[in-house]
């Protein structure tokens, strides 16, 4: 017991004299009140007033809550694997207008409505940019199936005298056809990808920040 106690003890006077940085404890309270804000604006965006939000927030503590929002939405900004919510990206879009028209200016006041239509409108860009990767896709995907149609009907016809019935032969379970759709679907993903990303920094620069400014955790 005596023993328990010296080391809690010394663990105590260890320390004592370690002071809580109640600044970073209270910024990193707004950012987590950014992300939530983010959250419910995505889910309901007529139920949150973003723009109002922002404003009553004292000048210290709007940039780091500002910034909080805007990672979220701008994180969701993702090439689409086969789909994506139109809806959703509508509402990113919103959101994403009202973060930029509350940017701060060098006279001290915010970009106001002209600058939230530029970052709409280029979100409605990058919806549509969405749709034709997706058209792109599915073109590489059937011509590619087509190129390789003749192989797979030859090794099911081979396997049909083999076994006496009908196989058909999966493309995906060939490694050479992997490797070369891959090789195809990739590019196209590079491709859009950066573009994409060109895109992203455009939005990080309407809505005020600079490009390598860290983003929020």
């Amino acid at each position: 017991m005596a023993m328990i106690k010296s080391a809690l003890e010394l663990a105590l006077e260890r320390t004592k004299n370690l002071k809580v940085d109640e600044n970073a404890i209270h910024m990193n309270e707004i950012k987590m009140d950014g992300k939530k804000t983010a959250g419910k604006y995505l889910e309901d965006p007529a139920s949150v007033d973003l723009a109002q939000t922002i404003k009553d927030l004292p000048t210290d503590e709007r940039e780091i809550f500002r910034r909080a929002v805007f990672d979220v939405f701008a994180g969701l900004i993702q090439l689409p694997s086969s789909a994506y919510n139109e809806g959703k990206m509508s509402a990113i879009g919103g959101g994403l207008g009202v973060v930029a028209r509350c940017a701060p200016t060098a006279g001290g006041g915010m970009a106001g409505p002209a600058m939230e239509k530029k970052v709409t409108a280029l979100v409605q860009q990058i919806t549509a940019f969405f749709t034709k990767y997706l058209e792109e896709v599915k073109r590489i995907d059937q011509a590619i199936r087509n190129q390789w149609a003749p192989r797979f009907k030859e090794q099911e016809r081979q396997m049909a005298l083999q076994t006496g019935r009908q196989v058909r032969v999966d493309p995906m379970t060939d490694p050479q056809f992997v490797e070369f759709y891959k090789k195809n679907v990739e590019s196209l993903q590079h491709s859009y990808g950066d573009a994409l990303e060109k895109a992203r920094r455009e939005l990080t620069a309407m809505c005020g920040f600079s490009a390598d400014q860290d983003d929020v955790k």
